[in-house]
This record gives C-alpha cells, sequence and structure tokens, in this order.
C-alpha cells in the first residue's frame, strides 16, 4: 500500500504485523512486545548494531510500536534510501535469530520498560482502567505484559509465537511520501521474495470477537478501583462500553467525543477546568476496536478534589444525555474533525500508519473524502441517540492517587 506525496522529499515506511496482546494466552502474556525488541537484536546478516547503524547513518528514523490489536515496524528515511530502509526492515521481519544469549540480554531491558510505566500514574490508571472495562479477556492485559509473566516466561515460547504471527498472510507493507508504487513493489518483492509465496494475496480478515467476549455486549466490570499510590495529584479514567469500528454509529460516537472532551472547547474542559478550576488536563476519548469498543474520560486533579472532579464530570455526562447536545455543538464538533484529518495527510507517517492500519484492521481505506463525507452524514439526532444508549450506563472508574483502598466513587448510571 503506498501513497505518493508531491514535493516530499522523504518516504515513511511500515511492516505492519497483524498480531498485539490480545493475541497472546496467559502463557505468552507480553511476548508480542518481547519480540518487538528481540527482532532489533540481530538477523542472520546484520547485527544489532548493523540494524540500527544502517538507516542512521543516512539519517533516516528506525522504530515500532505494538498495540493490543497489531505490531508495526517502521522507519523514515530520503527517497534515495528507500529500498534500503525495505531490505533493513524486512530482514528484521523475517529473519531474526533470537538466540538465547540476545533474549536473555533483553529480558532486564523489558522488565525495565515495564518499570518505567508503572512509575507513571497516569498509565497506571488507564491500564487499571482498561482491566475492568474489558474484564476476562485478552484486551484487559498489559501490553507489556507484568513483571511476572516475563520473568518466568522461556525463550521458546517467544520464538513459537514469532514462527506462529510472522507470516506472509498477516503482513502488510505500506510507504507514503516521495514513493513511487511500481518501484516500492520492486524493492519489497526483491528483499522478500524467497519468504513470500504470492503477492496477489489479501491479508486475513479483521478480528470479529475477540476470544472471551462471546455474545456478551457489556463485559466490564461497572464501579470504582482504587490503586493507591502516594502521589501529588488524583489520576482518574471512567467510561463505559462502546462500539466496534465498523458500528453504523461510530462515526456519531466520534462527534460525541469531540464535542464533549477534545480541546478547549469542549464541554469537559470549559465545565471541569474553566468554570469549577478542578483540573489542568481533562478529556474524553474512545477505544475502538473490530468488536468492541469504550467511551471514557481522563481527568486529573488534587486528590481532595477527586469525587468532586468525578462529580461534575457526571453533571456532563448526564446533561448531555438527558438533553443532548445543541446543533451548533454538533456542527463545530463535525468542522474540528473535517480539520483534523486534512491537517493529518500534512504528515507522511500519518499518512503511511493510515494506509497500514486501514488494510489490516479493517480491510477499508477511507480517502479523506470518504471521511469527510461520514462526518457529514451525522445528524444532531443520531449523536444524541448515541449519547442517551452510552452516557445512561453504570460507569466503570479507576482511581490512581493516595486514598484509602475503601473509598468508592458513584459510578451509577448518571441519568
Amino acid at each position: 500500500m503506498t501513497e505518493h506525496v508531491p514535493g516530499s522529499n522523504s518516504v515513511a515506511l511500515g511492516f505492519w504485523v497483524g498480531v498485539g496482546s490480545r493475541d497472546e494466552t496467559p502463557k505468552s502474556a507480553g511476548a508480542t512486545h518481547f519480540l518487538e525488541h528481540l527482532l532489533f537484536k540481530g538477523t542472520k546478516k546484520r547485527t544489532a548494531f548493523e540494524i540500527s547503524a544502517a538507516i542512521e547513518t543516512v539519517g533516516g528514523d528506525l522504530n515500532a510500536f505494538t498495540s493490543k490489536d497489531c505490531t508495526c515496524f517502521h522507519a523514515r528515511v530520503l527517497e534515495r534510501d528507500t529500498e534500503l530502509a525495505v531490505d533493513v526492515l524486512s530482514d528484521m521481519v523475517t529473519s531474526s535469530t533470537i538466540t538465547k544469549d540476545e533474549y536473555e540480554t533483553e529480558r532486564p531491558v523489558v522488565l525495565e520498560e515495564i518499570a518505567m510505566y508503572e512509575d507513571d500514574p497516569g498509565d497506571v490508571a488507564q491500564q487499571g482502567w482498561s482491566k475492568r472495562m474489558f474484564a476476562h479477556t485478552p484486551l484487559a492485559d498489559p501490553i507489556l505484559g507484568t513483571v511476572e509473566t516475563i520473568a518466568q516466561m522461556d525463550r521458546r515460547t517467544v520464538v513459537a509465537h514469532y514462527r506462529k504471527h510472522y507470516v506472509p498472510s498477516k503482513i502488510v507493507v505500506s510507504a507514503a511520501g516521495a514513493v513511487d508504487h511500481a518501484q516500492f513493489v520492486r524493492y519489497v518483492k526483491k528483499h522478500m521474495g524467497t519468504w513470500v509465496a504470492g503477492f496477489d494475496a489479501e491479508p486475513i480478515p479483521p478480528r470479529v470477537v475477540s476470544a472471551g467476549l462471546g455474545s456478551r455486549r457489556d463485559r466490564s466490570e461497572p464501579g470504582s478501583h482504587i490503586i493507591k499510590r502516594p502521589t501529588e495529584q488524583a489520576h482518574l479514567v471512567l467510561g463505559v462500553p462502546a462500539f466496534p469500528i465498523r458500528d453504523e454509529r461510530f462515526w456519531a460516537l466520534s462527534v460525541l467525543d469531540t464535542a464533549i472532551g477534545s480541546g478547549m472547547s469542549s464541554r469537559l474542559f470549559q465545565e471541569v477546568r474553566e468554570k469549577h478550576g478542578l483540573v489542568y488536563s481533562v478529556q474524553s476519548f474512545r477505544a475502538t476496536f473490530t468488536d468492541t469498543g469504550a467511551f471514557g474520560v481522563y481527568a486529573g486533579t488534587r486528590p481532595e478534589k477527586a469525587k468532586q472532579t468525578v462529580s461534575v464530570i457526571r453533571e456532563v455526562l448526564a446533561d448531555v444525555a438527558s438533553r443532548g447536545l445543541g446543533g451548533n455543538e454538533v456542527e463545530d464538533a463535525k468542522s474540528q474533525l473535517r480539520g483534523a484529518s486534512i491537517l493529518a495527510t500534512e504528515d507522511a507517517q500519518a499518512r503511511m500508519s493510515r494506509l497500514g492500519r486501514s488494510e489490516l484492521i479493517t480491510g477499508e481505506l477511507l480517502l479523506a473524502s470518504d471521511i469527510h463525507e461520514r462526518i457529514d452524514s451525522v445528524d444532531l439526532d443520531a449523536v444524541n441517540s448515541v449519547a442517551r444508549d452510552l452516557l445512561t450506563k453504570p460507569l466503570t472508574l479507576t482511581a490512581v492517587g493516595p486514598f484509602d483502598r475503601r473509598m468508592k466513587f458513584d459510578t451509577s448510571a448518571v441519568v
């Protein structure tokens, strides 16, 4: 998948693999992210130093990330170094050696990364909330695994994970910038031709139902959960189950999310920060997957103001659920979404990501005109219908701070 960007002198490219933390078993929890690290450690023809030096010495960037539903190895280089980047990334993805020494050297590095996130109370709150929002499914588990799972995981488990999931049918290669499609395909064929049986195959279909979800619509665990930490600020995450990414109500939810908590003109910012002065940061968000989703709110406040902050947030949600948004709010939110989609096209990395994720996760590539059409099709009634459906459910809340673990927040349905 490629997109030529006129006037660009660089190319952003990514190798997208259809495996994320949600594809792990309890025994392999954290293996996907661990494997992401290991693919930088060496291949049959390059050492770890040679992998990084190959891209960095030509002024490029090389990195990777693991999410709940995919893994991506990506680079950005000058146009003249496009083939080099294809060579390096394909080598990493297809020919990692994962020796015993490399494995044992990298294990403490992954444990240090887990420790780093454990020191961030905002991340702890988000993970604690996910654990209860997606309870009893792999989506509830941390992407990095835990200290316990990584400490006990053996090399054979990670190698088996690599061999099972790093196969041609689960990989999409995308590029954007100063790229010619035919030439790019020749580069990929040259460096992956012996590994790929055919280049005309479609990737694996998007997941329909995640393991453990079954037919249950609401699998969350409503209520409040306290994680006691000696922090100066309380970190609050609260929300409700929502829709999958391909649900017809997804775009109405996007408009609702924007109006409620995206930017300084949003309902939450105006009420919680501007009117009551309770927070520095407050925002809403949506987590969407092919088979499920969630809508939530994050806020950071002084511990003694935590209950009041949750109360004001609930009041905002209750008002939207019962009275709805106004027509001007919906139109402003739609305009904001359209503008953001256009601004995203200014960045080659964002374009590359849109290509790769769209093909791998949903199988549907939306052009800017398609996105604008979907946004424009959302009307006031659709947005307020979604608000009534979602914002009248009991809340799932996680609070991180210097609280008594027996402390309770009001998480009952707001209407």
